[in-house]
Parts: C-alpha cells; structure tokens; sequence
C-alpha cells in the first residue's frame, strides 16, 4: 500500500478525535527545523491571515479493543494500515517543508498492547526530534495502560499530551469500552499532572531542564452516546480541571458511525447543540470562575436550549442584579451577561478617569444586547425596569424554537425552511412566544 494511500486511511480515521485548540506552546526557532508559536493552533487562523493546521494522523487504525462507539474498533469492517515510524515521519517532514502544515496531532489504534503502541509513538517522535531536527508543534495522546516509563518518554519529547476520558462515566465505560476502565485512563493523567508540577520545579532551578509536556495535557469525551446529563458531564470536567490541572477538555458530539443496540441509531443527528453549549459552559468554568454547581443543579441538569448558560444564570438570578459598574468588582462584572474578562479589565482601568456611561461601554467592547439589562451606568443611574419575562424575551434567540434542535445554520433564513426572516423581539413567533411563557414561569 503506498503512502497516499494510507495517509487518506488514517487521517480519515483520526476525524473524530477533537484538537481545535491553541498549542500553548513558544518553542523559537533558532535552531533546526520548525518553531512553536502558543497561539498556533489547528483549524484557525493567525494574525496575518494564515491557517495554521496540523497534521491530524493515526500511527495505524488496527486496534485490539472493541470499543462499541468506535469506528476502528476490531469487530468493525473497516480497511486497515499503518505507519511505520520512518514512513509518518518523513511524510511530516515533507509536508511541513511544503508549508502544508505547522505540527502534528498523533494517535493510534491499539497494536498489541499499549506499551508496544507507545513505543512505536516514541520511536516516531525521537526520528522528528533528533534525526530531522524538528521544534515544530507535536501533540500525542497517551495510551492508556501504557506504563509510566513511556509516559514520562513522550512527554519529553511532545509538547502537549492528552488521555481520552472517552465517556462520562464508569458504568458507561463499562458497558461500551469494557477493556478500558477508569482506573487506567486517571493513572497516567494524574502521572502526567505530578510530572508537569516537578518539571516547573526543575526548571525554576536550572532554566536548561528538559520540558515535560510544556504545553500541558488535555481530554476529550463523547457526548451523546451514553445517558449522562449535562451536569454531571460538566462537574467532571470541573473536577478534572482542579484535579490533574487540564488545559482543556474538549466534548465532542457523538456521530453515528457504527450500529450497535447499545447506541443511538445511525440516522441519529449528532447532538450539535448540546455540544456547543458545554463549551460555553466550560468557558465560564476556566475564564469566568463559575463552577459547574452553579450552571447547572440536580434539580435542572440539562442546559437551556433558548439561552447561552451564562444568560440563563443571570435570568434564574435576578436578585443579583442591576449591578452598578461604576463601583462592581472584576468577580461581579464577570457575572453580568456581555461582559467578558477583557472587558472587565477595560471597565476597572477606565472607570478610574470617570463615570461610564452606555457609550463609554460600547468603545470598550461591551455586548450591550446583552448587558444593558443587568447594568446601571452613569446616564442610568436607576437601571434597567424590566421584569424576568421582558428580559428573557430581549435574550432569547428567535430562531431557535424547538427544544430539540440540532445546530443553527450560518445563514438559516435562506437554507432552513423551519426559520423564517429575522423578526422585532416583540413580534416572534408563537412557538417562541409559547417558550418565553414555559420558561418565564419556571423562575
């Protein structure tokens, strides 16, 4: 099999793995070849325009385990390949020389066991690293299972590590990945956590200490394929993140690839929505000093599908508002909906040279279609006079009317029939207008 060949194989096979993120790692390139740059990241774009990409790649898709949700599971009837060290990494190489791409992003199927996988993984970064010379950005994923010698191997020789967490909980796991278990896959993470802590350590005492995983590590689990709620999806990532000190845990939409009783039908959509809305709540969790007890409760465990989380905390806590931003701390101005951190740094510095008024809110970059409700400022010294529901009405997207919605369309008035022309907030229709009711009268 030649190397195209295999190479539409398993970057095919690698598309469900998550990686959108910055590299978190500067790595100058004066020496070598290739740089890393901490704003570099896979699918987005740099200052000048560019799209930095990454080579996202499995080392084979042949795999020992049976994970039902998995489309490279051994059970399944797939085409196979692999790459031998030498083979992925003079295809890195050439590809980055080509300009195609800025990093890599390696995993792999399970050949063997997961020592074997790892140190082929290692072989393949020690040939990059030190026959080529490469400083370019690499993230690998770890092999759960793998032992603690290789672990600590590949973290010095990638920049970021990551060990899927896969599903939201033990019994999940067991039920749809019964050779994986939980003890496994929080062994090298908390490895990974204890290596990073003594490697900052190393490095305030001599400078010239080997990096381990400079760029930290990171998780993803599948949501949707399992029952869980939205709440116990996001107290474990809040836990992960105090626990193992992650940079990221990336949620991904379960996609229907493979039939099996215990998942959801093929023509199942995948839950797009839902999705996007743990990231806006993880985002509140890592940037904003929520916790997740706060987003969501047992009592309501499923995120608002009509309101970002953050609108639907301050509708479900008006008592809290108006607040003043004259006077409010940085804590409180981040609870107000349309203002973020950047804009509660601006706000602090320029609240010091006068009284800010609406328009002084706007220059400094205030979501005020959002804000304006929960604010007094200096021309409004009273506040907004709204009750919950004419708040709610102002807050709720219009477009979205039903509850299982999937994913709005970048332009849905021209590509989905089920929304019609962007109408007044007062003028809505009535399903909307049936939603404001049901949730106005669940405050």
């Amino acid at each position: 099999m030649d190397l195209m060949t295999k190479l539409k194989i398993l970057s095919n096979s690698a598309k469900y793995d998550a990686a959108c993120t910055s590299s978190g790692a500067d790595r100058p390139g004066n020496r070598g070849l290739g740089s890393a740059l901490a704003a570099g990241c896979c699918h987005a774009f740099s200052a000048d325009g560019r799209c930095i990409s990454l080579l996202k790649v499995l080392m084979t898709n042949h795999c020992v385990y049976d994970c039902k949700y998995c489309i490279n599971r051994s059970s399944n009837d797939i085409q196979r390949a692999s790459f031998s060290p030498e083979e992925l990494s003079e295809l890195t190489i050439q590809f980055y020389r080509r300009n195609y791409i800025e990093g890599l992003f390696l995993s792999s199927g399970i050949i063997k066991n997961p020592d074997y996988t790892m140190e082929r993984m290692i072989a393949l970064l020690e040939i990059l690293r030190r026959k080529y010379d490469f400083y370019g950005y690499i993230h690998a994923k770890t092999i759960p299972g793998a032992s603690p010698e290789l672990i600590y191997k590949l973290g010095l020789l990638a920049d970021r590590l990551s060990v899927n967490i896969e599903l939201p909980s033990e019994m999940s796991l067991k039920q749809l990945a019964p050779r994986k278990t939980k003890q496994a896959i929080l062994t090298p993470m908390r490895q990974i956590a204890d290596g990073l802590r003594a490697n900052k350590e190393e490095i305030a005492l001599y400078k010239h200490a080997p990096h381990f995983a400079g760029a930290g590590q990171a998780t993803q689990m599948i949501i949707g394929a399992t029952p869980e709620n939205d709440f116990s999806i996001l107290r474990l990532a809040a836990f992960l993140y105090n626990k193992y000190q992650l940079r990221r845990v990336f949620y991904s939409a379960y996609i229907p690839a493979v039939e099996d009783s215990l998942l959801p039908a093929l023509h199942t959509k995948p839950p797009l929505l839902r999705e996007h809305r743990l990231y806006q709540a993880d985002w509140l969790i890592r940037q904003y000093d929520f916790s997740a007890d706060e987003i969501l409760s047992e009592a309501t465990p499923n995120f608002n599908p009509y309101l970002d989380p953050k609108c639907n905390w301050a509708i479900n806590n008006m008592d809290r508002f108006p607040i003043d931003v004259n006077k409010a701390s940085r804590e409180a101005l981040l609870r107000i909906p349309g203002i973020g951190p950047i804009s509660a740094k601006r706000i602090i510095i320029a609240r010091k040279t006068g009284q800010l008024g609406i328009a002084e809110l706007k220059k400094i970059g205030v979501v005020l279609k959002r804000a304006q409700y929960f604010i007094i400022t200096r021309d409004n010294p009273q506040g907004p006079r709204l009750n919950n529901e004419a708040v709610l009405r102002a807050l709720i997207d219009p477009k979205i009317y039903r509850a299982d919605v999937e994913q709005l369309s970048l332009f849905p008035e021209e590509t989905d029939p089920r929304f019609p022309p962007p109408q007044d907030f007062l003028s809505i229709t009535q399903a909307a207008e049936e939603a404001i009711l049901s949730l106005s009268q669940s405050l």
